[in-house]
């Protein structure tokens, strides 16, 4: 396919994509309840092979043909790389200095009883042809199932605890922190595997000694130097075009380094955004960046996650059907069981603690950034990537019918705001 070809079917893709996943969101947020970035995962698993394919296969194929998946692809991974900047500038360290041993203990027992469970599951789905890559040895599938079933849709958090009143209530300052330290450390444990995952202890090497020299640099000189535009933007009162340019180009390498050195795009763009002065020049990038990335580039990788579930593979296999019934429950109990008693073993209410467990729950659009991430190295098979994507969607479908029946009432809101790009979240995430 010519270069021409490749932009005429950009277009018009962009077209369906667009009109479909926001038609979706709306909807179910409309209707259902549910925040506007359910219906964008859902549409884009419906744009996939699972529906638009299975009812109309040769026009989902001449309309999403194989030689033009690479556009959107990048385009997926700008968008995606461009939401973790967004979220790195948004987060906010200040959530630990309160209800600390709380959002810690959470913490642990989301990410320990999971890597439990994790451990109890891997030797058994690695068994399994078809799920896991033929090089992936036990320790990696542990590893990568703990990350996977561990993470929390952090951006989603916000955005309920926005859409319920929550704002700077102390339920929403020990989710939003415990989700925090949760995420980190699945993203950890995601860079280990992936830098493990290589063509050999070299490669292993330099992921590893590459990823933590790069978060030095960044957290240590790169913040220094990046305190130096933020003094420009707080004289200018505000990002101009020149300021912007110079943070994209940096946002540009950053997302290059650490897919050069063998982790992802993503970890790159994170740290940055983390390393950002808080301030003007934040909340302006906030303000020129997040339309763009969430409204355009954002149902872009939505989209191409759901050109690679095969929902099918599982209706058709009783077998495989068990398989993600399993993956399903183990992720329930290692997330929202978990969180719910740990909450209560550190005093806690009931009613906070079932909430706490809700919210932790679900995974939205970080879970999808941690599945294409595996199945692009080779981590996972299709089969595998189906499965947690159907699990993401029902997790994050959970998450606000639960705490609404958790809530008798809604809780008073506190005079603190939370950041409209963070609320906005996972109609980003």
């Amino acid at each position: 396919m010519t270069a021409p070809q490749l932009s005429i079917w950009f277009f018009i893709q962009m077209f369906f994509i667009l009109l479909i996943c926001h038609t979706t969101g709306w909807l179910a947020n409309r209707y259902f309840g549910q925040p506007k970035v359910v219906g964008e995962m859902i549409a884009g698993v419906f744009l996939g092979p699972s529906l638009f394919g299975l009812l109309f296969p040769e026009l989902q194929q001449l309309l999403f043909p194989r030689d033009s998946l690479k556009t959107l692809y990048v385009g997926a991974q700008l968008g995606v790389g461009l939401y973790m900047f967004l979220v790195g500038l948004d987060f906010r360290t200040d959530l630990f200095r309160t209800r600390a041993r709380s959002a810690v203990s959470i913490s642990v027992a989301g990410i320990v009883v999971p890597f439990w469970l994790s451990i109890m599951l891997a030797p058994w789905l690695l068994g399994i042809p078809g799920l896991f890559s033929a090089k992936a040895t036990l320790l990696e599938a542990t590893l990568f199932l703990g990350a996977s079933i561990s993470i929390t849709a952090f951006p989603m958090l916000a955005r309920i605890i926005y859409e319920k009143k929550l704002s700077g209530t102390p339920l929403g300052t020990l989710a939003l922190a415990a989700g925090a330290i949760d995420d980190m450390a699945a993203w950890c444990i995601l860079a280990i595997v992936l830098a493990s995952f290589g063509a050999g202890p070299e490669t292993a090497v330099r992921a590893i000694a590459g990823g933590i020299a790069y978060a030095v640099v960044v957290l240590t000189v790169g913040r220094w130097l990046l305190a130096k535009l933020g003094n420009i933007a707080d004289l200018e009162g505000g990002v101009s075009n020149e300021i912007l340019a110079a943070v994209l180009a940096l946002f540009m390498l950053a997302a290059w380094v650490t897919d050069a050195i063998g982790i992802h795009a993503v970890f790159g763009g994170f740290l940055l955004g983390i390393a950002m002065p808080r301030g003007t020049l934040s909340q302006g990038l906030q303000k020129k960046l997040e339309p763009f990335a969430v409204v355009f580039l954002v149902p872009m990788f939505f989209t191409f996650s759901g050109l690679n579930t095969q929902l099918n593979i599982m209706v058709g296999d009783g077998y495989l059907l068990f398989v993600a019934s399993v993956i399903l429950l183990a992720s329930v109990l290692g997330k929202g069981v978990s969180c719910w008693l740990a909450a209560r073993l550190t005093g806690e209410s009931n009613r906070t603690a079932l909430s706490v467990g809700a919210l932790m729950n679900s995974r939205g659009l970080m879970e999808l950034i941690i599945l294409n991430i595996g199945l692009q190295k080779g981590i996972i098979q299709p089969a595998l990537f189906s499965m947690f994507v159907v699990m993401a969607i029902i997790t994050t479908l959970m998450a606000s019918p639960f705490l609404e029946r958790f809530l008798r009432k809604p809780t008073e809101v506190h005079s603190e705001k939370v950041n409209p790009i963070l609320l906005r979240g996972e109609s980003k995430a």
